[in-house]
Parts: C-alpha cells; structure tokens; sequence
C-alpha cells in the first residue's frame, strides 16, 4: 500500500516544476519500461499491479519495486486508463553539446516546437531513422513532459536530446544547416552529403526570423494539394526518410 507522501509525490511529477527539482520524470507501460531498463537511463522505482506481475521483467536490487492496486495506480498515472505499470526515472544531467559528436551524421534542430505530442513523434521517428541527435530550443517543450515520453513508445531513451540557444549554437557551429521552407530547394532534388543539421521550426509561426538567417539550404517539401501547412512532425518524417534513402 502506497503512502500518502508517496502518492502526494509521484502526483508533483506530472508538473515540470517538480519533475525539474526532484530530476525525475513518469514513464508508464511496460513496453517503453523495459526499453528503459537497457538503456543508461537510471530507474527509481516501478510500481505494478498484480495483474502484470508474472511478466514484470528482472529488475537490479538498486530499483524500488512496490506492487499497487489499481486504484492506487489511476491515482499515480498520467493516463485516463493506465497501462498497469508505472517507473519512476532520473533525468540525466545535459552535457555540454559536442560539435565533433555531431559531424559525419545528421541530426534534428528543433525551434519552439510546442506540442508534446509532435515532439515525441519526431524523437520515435528520428530513432527509426537512426538519428541520434535532437538539438533543442530553450523554449521548445520539455522532453520529459508525460505525454512526450508516452509518444515516444521507449524511443527517447536512445536519442539523445539537449536544449541551448540555438541562435549562439547555430552561428558558430560547422556544419551544413537544410532548413525547412515554404521557399527552398526541392527536397527530392536535394543533395544531402554526409552530414548536417535539420531545422524545423514552430508549429504556428515556423522557423523564427534570425534563425533563417543561419540556413544555408533553404528546402521544400512540394505541395501538391490545397493545404496550407504539414505538421512539423510529418515534415520530420519526410526528412529523416529522403536523407535515409539516399
């Protein structure tokens, strides 16, 4: 049986305030929970009801396990209908972006993109692609926010994301910058290289203005109907797959 104070905490880390002091974030469903346990994420304490014991998987001594009711569980989840299980997990402390990790690959640079839901989209699309690297505004949504890792299914574990300011990062890094425009270069006509950045921008407002400045390949995904716009996520899609099949 879970305490009060334990219910009244893991409840605090539905809000990124909490979730940035503790430096823990949720993670729910056994699928991405097991993903997490291979990975060099370090896990706190699962909580499970008796219904998913048979398949918890081993865990280390170092990880708090605590089986809960299912109302204790609808209690702690994030979730309308929660998936069984849940984890507690330790935000990694960000390092310092290194440019030389980044070189002879492509990686994603994300400016302000708000929605958790296309963020994690595009971290599970970039894993599929085995695109390690997403590069993050500082106003971009937070990666740890529940309904980001939730869209992720397991994938953010095995792309690495970091947040700074992309105007000073841009400007001073090395490599070639493809923007995503409404007035570029044909995407199916572009050639990529070996390696660059990936600049997607905004949902409602797009790439910002002194961020198109740092673009040295404007490109376009062509229209061919009447819409106004592609989802960010979507146009990530399309970038990560072009740049894979060539």
């Amino acid at each position: 049986m879970l305490s009060k104070s334990q219910i009244s905490f893991i409840k605090s880390l539905h809000q990124k305030k909490y979730r940035k002091e503790n430096g823990i974030f949720i993670i729910e469903g056994i699928k991405s929970i097991v993903e997490f346990l291979k990975s060099d994420y370090q896990l706190h304490s699962i909580y499970y009801t008796s219904k998913i014991s048979a398949t918890l998987p081993k865990v280390s001594t170092n990880i708090n396990l605590f089986e809960v009711t299912e109302t204790e569980l609808q209690k702690i989840s994030t979730l309308q209908t929660p998936q069984s299980i849940l984890a507690l997990v330790h935000i990694p402390i960000q390092k310092e972006i290194d440019v030389n990790v980044l070189k002879q690959q492509f990686s994603l640079v994300l400016d302000d993109v708000q929605d958790p839901g296309n963020f994690g989209t595009i971290i599970r699309t970039a894993d599929w692609f085995g695109i390690k690297n997403i590069i993050c505004s500082e106003n971009t949504v937070e990666a740890y926010n529940p309904k980001t890792v939730q869209s992720t299914m397991g994938s953010l574990c095995r792309v690495t994301i970091q947040y700074t300011a992309l105007n000073h990062f841009l400007a001073n890094v090395k490599l070639p910058i493809y923007g995503a425009l409404l007035n570029g270069a044909n995407i199916y006509q572009t050639q990529w290289g070996n390696e660059g950045l990936i600049l997607l921008g905004n949902e409602g407002h797009g790439i910002s203005k002194e961020l198109i400045e740092k673009i040295n390949f404007p490109v376009t995904i062509p229209r061919f109907g009447e819409a106004e716009s592609l989802n960010v996520a979507v146009s990530a899609a399309i970038f990560c797959s072009e740049i894979s099949r060539q």
